[in-house]
């Protein structure tokens, strides 16, 4: 079986890695800066370690911190022309899934024509546009380290998920000091977001000998460190850990791919802009004991790794121990039951299949599912 593994040219990660990055940027002479944010961080004050670094070292940059939850077409349409406008030579994305992939977007525009929805679908973008540096500011998403890109179009209310070695970022950067300072409920739906890309990829069509170590390794630090990290937001082996798993879930799901779990909650996110993460951890658990029976031994792994005691059980008992695991731990970290807590009808769910099954992350599922199946998940997981 032939696979391709894609990661950033260099990873920085632990305390203090921002100026390790802004040190490569000076001994680069890498010109003017463009940095892509969002003001809910600006507010927060987890801007001001990269602001104040890059003016110690008389290093030139502009920001655009208009970025949004599920970043939207016309945004990444706004950051693009503020890019051209600043006459910046790279970009630094900060930030979650959601300003990284904002970046990625403005990275694609500033070598290939618009609009960014043209890029939907894998390996579509012919030129790679300016470097690409991404701080991850967030344990979940591992956008800095993937080559994934989701836009919502909002004409038609589909989240483009754009698939490319062309978007992943040159450097990547995980600093857990600028992560102290999340308020539980984020550290709770990104940590989730991670553990679901760890388990899909584990289980997906594409997984290999390099990702399943990946991936396991992520579900074991993820199970272990979520709750100490929601329960003391300042707990910085708790962030570090954290910050370490979701890298090594990218790794592992930038290489097998995702699964169904994702192909259905990027509708949830695309129609009523509900948290990715949350959407994930609500339907996490209903598709993986949908796909249990077509992974048996996997999920009996995935139970050790998430903390199960499996010792005289079989596998088929130790498999459904994993299920129990994960919504365990969702409760736990205070993740809503179901998408009826969030204001979500059956009528809406109805909506969504369609789109869940024409997502790109659909194929990579263990099982293929037809439309039937997933309406029944969407039904089951409204709670």
């Amino acid at each position: 079986m032939a696979f391709t593994l894609a990661l950033p040219k260099i990873n920085i990660s632990g305390e203090n890695a921002i100026k390790e990055l802004v040190s490569l940027l000076v001994n680069k002479s890498s010109g003017h800066g463009f940095i892509i944010a969002d003001q809910a961080l600006e507010q927060l004050g987890l801007l001001e370690p990269l602001i104040q670094e890059l003016d110690r070292n008389h290093l030139v940059f502009s920001c655009f911190t208009d970025t949004v939850p599920n970043p939207t077409v016309t945004v990444v349409d706004q950051a693009f022309e503020a890019f051209k406008a600043s006459g910046a030579d790279y970009i630094i994305g900060f930030g979650g899934g959601s300003a990284i992939d904002t970046a990625k977007a403005v990275k694609i525009l500033t070598a290939n024509p618009q609009p960014i929805t043209m890029y939907t679908g894998a390996g579509n973008v012919k030129n790679p546009g300016v470097p690409l540096y991404a701080i991850n500011t967030t344990a979940g998403t591992a956008a800095e380290v993937t080559s994934n890109a989701v836009i919502t179009d909002e004409e038609t209310k589909v989240k483009c998920v754009i698939i490319d070695s062309n978007i992943i970022p040159d450097i990547s950067v995980n600093d857990p000091a600028i992560m102290l300072g999340l308020p539980a409920e984020v550290t709770a739906a990104t940590g989730m977001d991670a553990l679901t890309h760890a388990i899909e990829a584990y289980v997906s069509v594409g997984a290999h000998t390099l990702t399943d170590h990946s991936a396991l390794e992520s579900v074991r630090v993820i199970s272990k460190y979520l709750p100490h990290a929601v329960e003391d937001g300042s707990n910085l082996e708790a962030r570090e850990m954290m910050a370490l798993g979701q890298f090594l879930a990218g790794m592992a799901f930038n290489s097998a791919g995702l699964g169904m779990v994702h192909a259905m909650a990027h509708p949830a996110g695309a129609h009523k802009n509900l948290p990715h993460g949350v959407c994930n951890a609500i339907l996490l658990p209903i598709v993986c004991e949908f796909n249990r029976p077509h992974r048996v031994e996997k999920f009996a792994n995935l139970a050790s790794a998430l903390g199960c005691k499996t010792e005289g059980l079989s596998q088929e008992q130790a498999s459904i121990e994993a299920i129990k695991a994960i919504r365990e731990l969702s409760e736990k970290v205070g993740i809503p039951k179901g998408f009826a807590q969030l204001g979500v009808i059956e009528q809406d769910v109805k909506v969504w299949v369609a789109s869940a099954l024409a997502d790109p992350c659909a194929g990579g599922n263990p099982v293929e599912m037809a439309a039937d199946d997933v309406l029944a998940l969407y039904k089951k997981s409204l709670g």
